[in-house]
C-alpha cells in the first residue's frame, strides 16, 4: 500500500469499509499530499504486521481529526514523518500505539502548527534511534504527555522542541532533566 494515494490533492474523502489490510507490512507515503482530505475512517485497517507508517499522513493539510485508536502499531519501526505539516490538526489521540519497536521518529509531528494537545503516554521510545525535530514547528501545543519518553539510545534529537513555545510537557525524570537543559521556553513537571 506504499504511496497508494500519494498527491491525490482533490481527494476530500475515502470509503475504506471493504479493504482488507492483514497482510500489509508498508502503508508509508499512504495518503501523502492529499491535501483535500478532511477525513478519514481507518477503523476497519488491520495494522497488526505494518512495519512501516513513515510519511503515511505527510501533508495531508485540511484533516482537522484522526481517529487511528484501532491501530495495532506493535511491529511498527517506522514513524518518522508521519503526521508532519497536517497543519489542521487539532487534537491527536495516540495513547493506544505501541511504540516498543520504533527505531525513527524524526519530524513525527513536525509543522502541526495548529496542534494544541497530544497524548503519547503509552510511547516507550526506548529504541528510537532518531527524534530529530519531532515537534517542531508544533507552536500551539499547550500540553503534552510523555511518561516513558526515553533518549537512552538516541543519537539524534536536535532541535526536538523548535518552536514549541509555552507548552506544559510532563516527563519522566531522565528526559525532564533533559529538555530543562535544552529548553528554557517550556514548563516541565
Amino acid at each position: 500500500m506504499y504511496g497508494m494515494f500519494m498527491d491525490c490533492s482533490s481527494l476530500t474523502s475515502l470509503n475504506f469499509s471493504s479493504f482488507n489490510t492483514q497482510n500489509v507490512q508498508d502503508m508509508s507515503g499512504m495518503f501523502q499530499g492529499c491535501s483535500s482530505l478532511t477525513s478519514l475512517n481507518l477503523s476497519s485497517f488491520n495494522t497488526q504486521n505494518v512495519q512501516s507508517m513513515n510519511h503515511m499522513f505527510i501533508r495531508c493539510k485540511s484533516l482537522t481529526s484522526l481517529n487511528l485508536s484501532s491501530f495495532d502499531t506493535q511491529n511498527v519501526k517506522y514513524m518518522n514523518n508521519m503526521f508532519e505539516e497536517c497543519n489542521s490538526l487539532i487534537s491527536l489521540n495516540l495513547s493506544s500505539f505501541d511504540t516498543q519497536k520504533v527505531k525513527f521518529m524524526y519530524n513525527m509531528f513536525q509543522g502541526c502548527s495548529s496542534l494544541t494537545s497530544l497524548n503519547l503516554s503509552s510511547f516507550n521510545t526506548q529504541k528510537v534511534e532518531k527524534m530529530n525535530n519531532m515537534f517542531s514547528g508544533c507552536s500551539s501545543l499547550t500540553s503534552l504527555n510523555l511518561p516513558n519518553f526515553s533518549i537512552n539510545n538516541t543519537t539524534n534529537f536536535s532541535n526536538i522542541f523548535l518552536g514549541v513555545r509555552n507548552c506544559n510537557i510532563k516527563a519522566n525524570a531522565n528526559f525532564a532533566n533533559y529538555i530543562s537543559l535544552t529548553d528554557g521556553n517550556n514548563y516541565i513537571n
